[in-house]
């Protein structure tokens, strides 16, 4: 494990994630929006936004996963991350952050809600942190895993990246 990823695990706290890599939750917003002023895909109230920092090292990746929110992905340090959407039209779309704009990356990308995302360190010797700003508020009652094999039924012509971007078998969460 390289030094600045230690360091960064140790002062902010980070865990695993249950989509690969490391994050700490920092922001949950104290005021919650009630359950009929939210569409209807969401069980229960939510908070207006929370944020969290996430980190990936080398060869760590975040697996295909997808939430009911709109999610806000911003670049701090390390190697620029590419990240896959297969957006609710079914198109798979690369997106990079980071910090070199002449190559196209941007400091901030968002994932639409509901669409099945997943993302790599494009360095493999480096690492990223970034963070992630959800609205309405992350809970993980609106986090969905993806299954390979489901994945790969409905969109058999990312049939390698999602091999490369979902677990063998089924992690329970």
């Amino acid at each position: 494990m390289q030094e600045e990823v230690k360091y960064y695990i140790s002062k902010i706290g980070l865990e695993m994630h249950p989509e690969g890599g490391y994050f700490k939750e920092i922001y949950r917003s104290g005021e919650n929006i009630i359950p009929e002023n939210l569409p209807e895909r969401y069980e229960g109230g939510r908070n207006f936004s929370t944020s969290i920092y996430f980190l990936l090292e080398g060869n760590q990746k975040s697996n295909f996963h997808r939430i009911r929110s709109d999610e806000i992905w911003h670049f701090y340090d390390g190697s620029p991350v590419r990240i896959y959407i297969i957006g609710n039209n079914g198109k798979l779309e690369e997106k990079v952050i980071g910090r070199n704009f002449e190559n196209g990356e941007r400091f901030q990308e968002v994932i639409e809600k509901n669409s099945w995302f997943a993302a790599e360190v494009i360095d493999k010797s480096s690492f990223a942190l970034i963070g992630c700003t959800v609205a309405p508020g992350f809970d993980f009652r609106d986090f969905e895993l993806g299954k390979r094999e489901d994945l790969e039924r409905v969109y058999p012509k990312y049939s390698e990246l999602i091999r490369r971007f979902t677990y063998f078998e089924e992690v329970q969460l």
